[in-house]
């Protein structure tokens, strides 16, 4: 293993560093590569189809592993694994032209097989897939090594979208097992080595298909979650280029002649998640009366420092079909203190709010308490590391009164139909609206029907849906590539080049 030059160890060389102009640091590291700068580490290992962190995707999809189809910055969809595709009018079958001559890092040829293989395996039995229920529905047939047959049961125009995530990646079925720690793919990039805690090198792949396109032959992802050590490492020019940093940060860079700043539109839902399933949250009156204890505005500037659009329902303003539900639940606490009494609650309720790493939830939660205790609720702020929270509030033991976490999967309202999800929202209603949104063909009555199933959410108070956040990357102003919106979490380093 090559010894990576932009993971250093000694404090001397720490503080030569720390005095160094960042160009010289740009040069020490050479044109071909490149530090990346991510908040939260992948866990539980590197296998995009096994976890449902978004950090796992954001180190591995389209660099060790690629889907059929790829989405681009402004949320378009083209050909990636697969060459083409014709789809049936009415939306039930897929076939895709797979494209040739394509190996996987292992030596084993990519084809049909490991297409069939990689979907019946993301919807079988034992799958941990986090879209898993998307997987079950569909049927995969192999028609020759270069073409396959997709027959789905839950009709979905975006279908070549959802292809195009780190859920649908494609694997090799002999490696599978062991991708979350030696992922094996397709894709330009291997792992080169992972430091627990601290860092993940990915490697030029000299066997990739198109592998003199790919400019940059070592990229390291660091993990720093306190948003101190962000700034402090960009300034320090240790980190070539932080896609959503926190953004708390970012007034200092903006007149910074060094750096460049984008601000990028997203899909994501941050949500004051609420435990439906236990007492008092069962009662909508409860949770309509926390969603208008709070105010979005407020929220938006203490967690996420202005960046960001207020929402009642767990859909973003940017997503086509949306609609305004912000009224049905608007700020105001004197109702929140009635619809508490109404429903019983005359003494202080004591609730706790478990909180993950990133900085727009623990910044959040401050704000949120303060706000729910002014109509009586009492709220412990409880901090927690990201694998507690996937076990525990995520996870099967849900053992957990609220949370605030950023959703952002673009399509996932499909989430509030699933029983077992981890805020325990059930609805008959929501679940026969879901059901014929999903078999709809005409884009016209989807669309009403998508209007509903956010208005019934947003009734339901199914979570506290605060606001739909806007990412920021601060960068050397040298680094080229950079994805200007998010409509999904990836890091697409064979865009990326020094300028």
């Amino acid at each position: 293993m090559i010894k990576r030059r932009s993971v250093l160890t000694h404090s001397a060389s720490l503080a030569a560093l720390a005095t160094m102009p960042m160009h010289v640091l740009a040069q020490a590291r050479g044109k071909d590569q490149i530090v990346m700068g991510m908040a939260l580490e992948p866990s539980p290992g590197l296998d995009p189809t096994g976890g449902a962190a978004s950090s796992i995707g954001e180190v591995t999809l389209y660099n060790v592993f690629e889907p059929l189809t790829k989405i681009n910055p402004d949320g378009s969809v083209t050909p990636l694994l697969a060459e083409s595709w014709e789809v049936s009018p009415d939306l039930t079958t897929y076939t895709f032209k797979l494209r040739k001559g394509v190996k996987f890092q292992n030596g084993e040829p990519f084809n049909a097989q490991a297409v069939k293989f990689s979907f019946d395996r993301a919807g079988g039995e034992k799958s941990t897939n986090k879209d898993k229920r998307t997987f079950a529905a569909l049927t995969t047939k192999v028609i020759d090594d270069h073409t396959v047959v997709i027959l789905t049961k839950e009709i979905d125009p975006d279908f070549p979208f959802l292809l195009g995530q780190a859920t649908a990646v494609i694997v090799e079925p002999k490696s599978a097992d062991t991708n979350m720690t030696k992922p094996v793919g397709t894709g330009p990039f291997q792992l080169e080595n992972w430091v627990k805690g601290s860092s993940i090198t990915l490697a030029k792949w000299d066997g990739f298909r198109n592998a003199s396109a790919i400019r940059i032959k070592r990229a390291t992802f660091r993990f720093i979650a306190d948003p101190a050590a962000q700034v402090a490492a960009l300034l320090a020019g240790d980190i070539d280029a932080f896609p959503r940093v926190t953004p708390r940060s970012v007034d200092q860079f903006k007149g910074n002649p060094k750096f460049q700043v984008v601000v990028s539109g997203s899909r994501a839902k941050t949500i004051l998640a609420i435990n439906n399933k236990k007492k008092p949250f069962d009662d909508v009156r409860v949770r309509r009366a926390i969603s208008m204890a709070i105010d979005r505005k407020a929220v938006i500037q203490g967690a996420g420092d202005g960046y960001g659009a207020p929402i009642g329902s767990h859909y973003p303003p940017s997503a086509p079909g949306y609609v305004d539900t912000t009224g049905v639940n608007p700020f105001n606490p004197e109702k929140a203190k009635a619809l508490l009494k109404e429903a019983g609650i005359t003494g202080p309720l004591n609730v706790t709010i478990t909180l993950p790493p990133p900085p727009y939830a623990r910044q959040g939660g401050e704000v949120i308490a303060a706000e729910l205790a002014k109509v009586g609720i009492t709220a412990k702020l409880e901090n927690v590391e990201w694998a507690q929270w996937l076990s525990n509030v995520y996870g099967g033991a849900h053992n957990y009164d609220m949370t605030i976490i950023s959703h952002v999967e673009p399509f996932d309202l499909g989430n509030f139909a699933k029983p077992d999800y981890y805020w325990g929202y059930h609805s008959a209603k929501f679940d026969e609206l879901y059901n014929k949104y999903k078999t709809t063909a005409n884009a016209k009555d989807r669309t009403k029907l998508l209007g509903d199933l956010q208005r019934l959410l947003a009734e339901d108070a199914a979570a506290g849906f605060l606001y739909q956040p806007q990412w920021v990357t601060v960068a050397n102003k040298n680094v080229r590539g950079l994805w200007k919106d998010m409509p999904i979490f990836a890091n697409d380093l064979s865009a990326i080049y020094w300028g």
